[in-house]
């Protein structure tokens, strides 16, 4: 078989090795896909976007106050006994069959903008419903992303006690090996055997901090617990920090107050409150409507109306008195009983009873028990409770940027000072090691440097991980979000 033959059969393994690597690493999970995932299926943030859609439908409704209202009416039924006949308006035992159509509207011309001042409140309110939304998520991702990071910090560990345990097993098979040809004392084999059941321990312990964080993380974003899940573990030194000189306090402080969802939260709620209190205000003065409606009624009743007959007598003279004039009727009528009169036809009864209203009405509270005067002092006592919330929020937020600079600053120096303590440490547990194979160090010497060297080191990844975390919480204030990448 030729090489060009040959080629695709091997390149073939080297392709579904590429793929099985790309699809491993869809598998994983970065930072910005946990926080997306968290923001979608989080039930704070679930619940906070109900209670923006409540306050979106109670906008909503307000603005539609201002429409005039529009009601139609119908009805039909049967009227039974003594009473007023609709037709001729006099009083009569009968029964009969009625139906009636209606139509009303009314609107408010005037309420001393009692009505605009309302429904501004309403807006406001909504807008700060979306602002607590947004710090809702905006607190989800920050805990996310501690979560993240704290699954890295175990991965980190973990990975340092293996390294440690691998290392204390090499040096058992070393020691074994000097043992069992009489230059070391079984004494150093046993040390040793005791260093790698406790190196085995940490081991096993950082494998359970890795399950029980990457349990914490799936909590925070509403994932579930038996979901399969593996982070994506970039190096902490390519974590992308900004300087700590574009992270002044008071900048980042300024910055916080037009960024933060919380403080636009507090804002809002303060206009709403104002808002409130001159709907309130307006509620205590005139309103003027206008109203009108259309109506038309129909009933089946019917009307009675004489009868009468004429009859003849004999020639009868009649003198008119104070005259000599005579008058001779032929002719006369006598009333001999009543007819019935089939009721007018139904559109044409309709019509004849057709009605127009038209209106216009002004409404003044004078006595109400207190009711408007009461919402009105109410209304001003919730603007100050909001104006004392807001300064509250943003003097804690001032007070918890300053604590964030200070522990990043801290966490800054603690971390500079373990990269020297891994140095030194390393360092002695290097010579440590050849004097132990050259026989001039005992085993517990020995590992009291190499339980130095793996502490140091396991403080330098926290104390890494802790100065990260500060950071990213700083940026996080500034408005610059949560990134683990560039």
């Amino acid at each position: 078989m030729t090489m060009k033959k040959l080629l695709p059969v091997w390149f073939l393994p080297v392709l579904l090795l590429s793929h099985m690597s790309q699809a491993q690493d869809k598998d994983k999970w970065d930072l910005r896909r946990c926080v997306e995932y968290a923001i979608a299926n989080n039930i704070s943030v679930k619940q906070s976007d109900v209670q923006a859609r409540l306050s979106k439908l109670t906008f909503d409704q307000s603005k539609l106050s201002q429409i005039p209202t529009l009601g139609v009416g119908a009805g039909a039924g049967i009227n039974s006994g003594r009473s007023q006949n609709p037709n001729s308006f006099t009083l009569s035992t009968v029964t009969y069959l009625y139906n009636n159509y209606s139509l009303q509207s009314s609107v408010s011309l005037f309420n001393f903008f009692s009505l605009r001042n309302s429904i501004e409140a309403n807006r406001y309110a909504f807008q700060a419903a979306l602002a607590t939304t947004d710090r809702v998520k905006n607190d989800i991702s920050l805990n996310v992303a501690n979560a993240y990071l704290q699954v890295l910090l175990s991965t980190e560990q973990a990975e340092a006690a293996r390294l440690q345990l691998k290392l204390s097993q090499n040096q058992l098979e070393i020691t074994h090996k000097q043992v069992n040809a009489g230059t070391l004392p079984e004494l150093n084999a046993a040390e040793l055997e005791a260093q790698v059941a406790q190196d085995s321990s940490n081991y096993i312990t950082t494998q359970g901090a890795i399950i029980q964080n990457t349990l914490t993380l799936k909590a925070y974003m509403g994932m579930d617990a038996g979901a399969r899940f593996e982070v994506d573990t970039p190096p902490v030194d390519q974590i992308p920090i900004e300087q700590l000189a574009n992270l002044q306090p008071e900048a980042v402080y300024a910055l916080a107050l037009a960024y933060q969802p919380l403080q636009k939260a507090d804002a809002y709620l303060v206009e709403s409150a104002q808002k409130s209190v001159a709907s309130n205000k307006g509620a205590m003065y005139p309103n003027i409507t206008l109203s009108g409606s259309l109506s038309s009624s129909y009933v089946n009743l019917t009307s009675s109306a004489p009868v009468y007959s004429p009859f003849f007598t004999d020639t009868t003279v009649l003198r008119v008195a104070g005259s000599t004039n005579k008058i001779v009727n032929d002719q006369a009528q006598i009333l001999t009983g009543f007819t019935k009169v089939k009721a007018n036809p139904y559109f044409d009864q309709l019509n004849r009873n057709f009605s127009q209203n038209l209106g216009l009405n002004i409404s003044i509270p004078i006595l109400n028990g207190g009711t408007q005067r009461t919402n009105y002092s109410r209304s001003k006592l919730n603007l100050r409770n909001y104006e004392l919330q807001r300064d509250q929020d943003n003097l804690t937020l001032k007070q918890n940027i300053y604590q964030a600079y200070t522990a990043s600053i801290t966490a800054l120096q603690k971390f500079e000072a373990n990269k020297i303590s891994v140095a030194a440490t390393q360092k002695s547990f290097e010579y440590a090691q050849k004097r132990y194979g050259i026989g001039m160090l005992n085993t517990i010497d020995l590992l009291t440097n190499q339980n130095n060297f793996f502490k140091a080191k396991i403080d330098l990844l926290y104390s890494q991980f802790d100065y990260v975390f500060k950071m990213k919480v700083l940026e996080f204030y500034k408005g610059l979000g949560i990134k683990l990448t560039k």
